[in-house]
């Protein structure tokens, strides 16, 4: 079976930033339903179009269609006595948004005597990023999970590739 609009895909994948060195590679299949259900970022979609099982498709994802450019704004020194007396660089934190209520992640990239940066960026944003997948199945999508708009298997979601 080709890979067409909902049609069930499970793929193995691996991710390379721009000089070639592997970022993540998926050890279990990942799942998605193909054809505009922003599952997976639509050049990679666009690219898997048409496939069958056993094919492997190459495609490179700019920054602006894979994480984003970095927003200089969602990095910022904070008074150090506003953190845990344990943080790390490289730790994530999560604060309140006190206007919207809403969470937002934030990466420790630096810590001083006074201060600690953090960055709210994706920690891939402004990378171009190159996928090597693999198709590993290809079968029609359920009407419930048309409905639902994911692949009802939740062992196979593809929450890393959007």
């Amino acid at each position: 079976m080709k890979i067409s609009q909902d049609t069930v895909v499970s793929l193995s994948f691996n991710m390379f930033d721009n000089q070639g060195r592997r970022i993540e590679a998926n050890y279990k299949p990942i799942a998605y339903i193909h054809g505009g259900y922003d599952d997976i970022f639509p050049p990679l979609e666009q690219a898997l179009e048409n496939c069958i099982s056993g094919d492997t498709v190459q495609v490179t994802v700019s920054s602006d269609e894979a994480f984003g450019q970095i927003k200089v704004n969602l990095i910022r020194d904070e008074d150090i006595s506003l953190f845990p007396e344990d943080i790390e660089v490289g730790m994530i934190m999560e604060a309140r948004n006190t206007s919207t209520g809403s969470y937002q992640q934030f990466r420790i990239v630096r810590i001083t005597e006074n201060k600690v940066t953090v960055d709210g960026n994706h920690p891939l944003a402004g990378m171009a990023i190159r996928f090597e997948a693999t198709v590993l199945e290809v079968r029609a999508a359920t009407e419930e999970e048309i409905e639902q708009g994911q692949v009802q298997d939740s062992t196979h979601h593809p929450a890393y590739l959007h």
